[in-house]
């Protein structure tokens, strides 16, 4: 296991959107492409502040709004709503989804958020022309699990095909390639 894998859901959220903020602070040009197709910059950050909200309401859980279209302060506001809530009381009470079933708040952030602010960071810091510094062991225990249920991620739409990448790969742009990034964004 890596060392991001050996970490709390609280911990493991406070490094990755730790990590997520930096690249937010390192973006200049908000209207820069993204690997994701048809999003610049400011979309990767819109993604994560919109969705997540609406993936706990479905549960019962209530996220603070945020209330600004700057993507600096959005992120800010967000994240540290999020982190609230995993280092609240509740982040052990059952969380039911109506299509993911029922697990504890904080495995369902770790597993359905956290997770996607890591593979995000990569997209962002991608449409700003950088690698970001990503665990790579991390990066590896994501796609295993991903790979066990590629069939149900394909036919969600919300991944593309994936990319084509050396079997010696980085693992973390094996990742990126996985869910359908082009390895080559940035190059």
């Amino acid at each position: 296991m890596s060392a991001l894998g050996e970490l709390s859901p609280a911990e493991r959220h406070r490094v990755v959107a730790a990590g997520f903020t930096a690249e937010v602070g390192a973006t200049t040009d908000w209207s820069a492409p993204s690997p994701v197709p048809e999003w610049a910059a400011r979309d990767v950050v819109g993604h994560l502040v919109d969705w997540f909200p609406t993936f706990l309401a479905a549960g019962g859980v209530d996220l603070p709004a945020v209330t600004t279209d700057d993507p600096v302060q959005a992120w800010a506001q967000h994240s540290a709503s999020v982190q609230a809530l995993l280092d609240g009381e509740d982040a052990d009470r059952d969380f039911t989804h109506p299509y993911v079933g029922t697990s504890p708040l904080r495995v369902a952030v770790d597993r359905f958020y956290t997770a996607d602010v890591f593979m995000h960071t990569w997209d962002l810091a991608q449409a700003g022309g950088r690698r970001p510094d990503l665990d790579p062991g991390f990066a590896t225990e994501l796609r295993d699990g991903l790979s066990a249920m590629e069939e149900v991620l394909r036919s969600s739409g919300q991944y593309g095909p994936a990319c084509a990448v050396p079997d010696d790969a980085d693992p973390v742009v094996a990742l990126a390639a996985f869910i359908g990034r082009d390895p080559s964004f940035v190059d």
